[in-house]
């Protein structure tokens, strides 16, 4: 399959900025001493299934997991190494903002009915790993080019 330079200019774009996005919330988490359990206890719609996040013997975990889930998934996406593998969790957080932010029918306040950035940016990151955006200008494609990548097929399914 070959790409012409806008599709291209299109997947390094929605990479670089989705990962930006990551990586910036997740910098700014750790720098700030960001604690999950502000954001946990505006949760409505689930509170329940939420509220186990919140539990004290689980926040410790909680907060390391957003935090430095948020750094790497938006370091993986930024220099496109091991997109594959990032994206799934990239998805799943999305995912689980969606339904954190819900209030049925709405989505954080009246003006987001049904649909918010959360599931833009899940589908958005569905569309990056069905078009392999890490072997786009990423480290992806050079990682598969390397002998022990090549020659390793759990490796090589990894940047592939």
């Amino acid at each position: 399959m070959t790409r012409d330079k806008l599709d291209c200019g299109v997947i390094f774009a929605l990479r670089i900025l989705i990962g930006w996005t990551f990586l910036y919330a997740g910098a700014w988490q750790i720098l700030q001493s960001f604690d999950t359990a502000g954001f946990l206890d505006h949760v409505v719609t689930f509170h329940g299934f939420f509220a186990h996040f919140a539990d004290p013997a689980v926040l410790p975990y909680t907060d390391f997991l957003v935090k430095w889930g948020h750094l790497l998934i938006g370091l993986s996406l930024v220099s496109g190494l091991l997109v594959r593998v990032s994206g799934p969790f990239g998805i799943l957080l999305m995912i689980t903002y969606y339904f954190a932010h819900m209030q049925w029918p709405f989505i954080e306040d009246h003006t987001n009915l049904f649909v918010d950035f959360h599931i833009v940016y899940a589908v958005a990151i569905v569309f990056l790993i069905a078009h392999r955006a890490g072997h786009v200008w990423g480290l992806d494609g050079v990682a598969a080019r390397l002998p022990a990548v090549e020659n390793n097929n759990i490796l090589k399914s990894l940047v592939d």
